[in-house]
């Protein structure tokens, strides 16, 4: 992939919208761990501590890289991503009430880069596929959309809310992300390299079964939730 071409662009975008999918729930654990800090502190702790857990993420994401070139984890990785799709529409959202609200800068700072690390396995996986095992494209995507995370977060949560179709682009996205990752194993590339439209199939394949599925379970959760405060009522 050659630095500038139309295709490096593309790809820097997707991994740019994947980040920011999946970003959510990082975005509020910032926003937790610093509410207690008085506003003249509050800045410096969301700065420092996202630019903590974005070493981490960066390096993360390099070791993963390197990774995905041992036989067969390219595959894993697809089939996990495949999961983590699915799980982007399924989950109703998750409560987050164990993060601590912090008192002090670096003891908020030291929760923010603690509790990004342990959540963000899902975007490491996701960025790497999406980069295509291009260092450079994983580096500028999470240059760019990280300070998007933390200056626009809100907004973006607020947009997701407002327009839900952005969440199933967003699976729709990590669907096909997942499914390149795995037709482009070493081990089974010859096979859809030699059968374009088997490839093809299974990338469709892929991407409508993750929505499918996203989706009825949403609406299945949706459903059985007003059951439950209905019977409450």
């Amino acid at each position: 992939m050659e630095l500038l071409s139309p295709t490096f662009w593309l790809s820097l975008l997707n991994v740019v919208f994947i980040d920011l999918i999946l970003a959510g729930d990082n975005a509020i654990v910032i926003g937790l761990a610093a509410r207690n800090l008085h506003p003249s502190v509050q800045k410096k702790a969301i700065l420092f501590g996202t630019g903590g857990a974005l070493l981490i993420r960066i390096a993360a994401t390099v070791v993963v890289l390197w990774l995905l070139k041992v036989p067969w984890l390219l595959l894993a990785g697809g089939l996990l991503l495949v999961w983590i799709a699915y799980k982007l529409l399924a989950d109703q959202g998750e409560e987050h009430n164990d993060i601590q609200a912090d008192t002090s800068l670096w003891a908020a700072v030291r929760t923010i880069i603690i509790a990004d690390a342990a959540m963000g396995l899902d975007n490491v996986i996701a960025v790497a596929g999406a980069a295509q095992q291009h260092l450079v494209l994983v580096i500028l995507g999470l240059l760019i959309s990280v300070p998007i995370i933390v200056w626009g977060s809100t907004l973006f949560i607020k947009l997701m809310n407002h327009f839900p179709w952005i969440i199933y682009v967003g699976a729709m996205v990590l669907g096909y992300t997942a499914a390149n990752m795995i037709t482009e194993e070493k081990r089974i590339m010859p096979f859809f390299t030699e059968h374009p439209a088997i490839r093809i199939l299974f990338i469709a394949v892929v991407i409508g079964g993750v929505v499918f599925l996203g989706y009825r379970k949403r609406t299945t959760s949706k459903k059985a939730q007003a059951k439950q405060q209905r019977s409450y009522s």
